[in-house]
Formats: structure tokens, C-alpha cells, sequence
């Protein structure tokens, strides 16, 4: 708008979503981290050589959603009738890159998220699978982004409250 007071509004909302946007960026280098820490372990336990090389594939493949787990569970199981002839073992590699994968994906993730965002986790998750099926791979990087954004501008915006209320950490 074209007041000060207006002119002000909207820079404190940009400075709310820069900081929410560096927080969720914060959130998933831990939870990237903890992933291939995870990994390294549960291989470490199974007798898997070079277990540290597949928690750092895990961490850096992590940053990719959904598609990142995918590669290094099919990886894991080759990787794992390889080192070992097994089937049983191929399974438990892919078992345990889907487990790690699956609690920190459904749960770890979009609750730190909702925490760190002050957003509703069901909201969090919801809002990447629409923005993932939206926009495709594009959507799933930047679902949360958006989201907060939305969530920012409607706290600001009158009749948009309701939004934002959706949104919130008590919706």
C-alpha cells in the first residue's frame, strides 16, 4: 500500500517468511543428518561394509523427497544381495532404509516442521503431497515454502484469517 503503516506490514511479513523459510531449511539438514546417522548405524549392525558411504548417500540423497529414500532402499537391497547372496539380507537393507526413511518423512519432519513454522503438521504434510501433485518434484522442494508464505499473508490479511487459522499450529 501506499502508507507507511501499510509499507510496514509487509516488510515485517517478509522478514516472518525468511525467517520460518531459513528454519525449515535448518530442519532438514538435521533431519538429513540424523538419517544418514540412522543409516550408518543400522547397517554398521547388520555387517554392511562401507556402512559410513551409505549413511552419507543417505543424508545427501534425503534432500530429495520421496524419490531420494526410493534410490537408496533399491540401492541397499542390490548393494545387499551382492555383498551377501541373500535375499533376506537384500530385504532387511531395504527394510531398514524404508523404516529410517518412513519415521523421519512422516513423522519427524513434519513435526519439527509445524513446530518451527508454528503450522499444523497434518497441514505441513497435506500441503507438500498438494503442492508435490501440483507442481511435481518442484512442489514437494518448495510445498513448505509456500505454505508459509500463505500462512504469513493471511495473518495480515483480514478476511484471510480463517486461512491462517486453518494453517496454524491449533488448527
Amino acid at each position: 500500500g501506499p502508507t507507511f503503516g501499510q509499507k510496514r506490514i509487509t516488510l515485517q511479513a517478509l522478514d516472518e517468511i525468511d525467517s520460518q523459510i531459513q528454519r525449515y531449511l535448518m530442519i532438514q539438514v538435521v533431519t538429513s543428518a540424523l538419517v544418514g546417522v540412522a543409516t550408518w548405524l543400522a547397517f554398521l549392525g547388520l555387517g554392511v561394509e562401507h556402512a559410513a558411504v551409505w549413511g552419507a548417500a543417505s543424508f545427501v540423497l534425503n534432500f530429495i523427497p520421496y524419490v531420494g529414500s526410493a534410490v537408496v532402499g533399491g540401492a541397499a537391497a542390490l548393494m545387499g544381495y551382492v555383498q551377501f547372496s541373500s535375499f533376506e539380507m537384500a530385504l532387511a537393507m531395504a527394510a531398514a532404509v524404508v523404516v529410517i526413511h518412513s519415521i523421519e518423512g512422516h513423522l519427524l519432519t513434519p513435526w519439527l516442521t509445524g513446530r518451527a513454522s508454528r503450522m499444523n503438521p497434518v497441514a505441513v504434510f497435506v500441503g507438500v503431497l498438494a503442492w508435490g501433485w501440483l507442481l511435481g518434484l518442484p512442489g514437494l522442494f518448495l510445498g513448505v515454502p509456500i505454505l508459509v508464505a500463505i500462512k504469513t499473508v493471511c495473518e495480515r490479511v483480514g478476511g484471510l484469517h480463517a486461512v491462517a487459522e486453518l494453517l496454524g499450529e491449533r488448527a
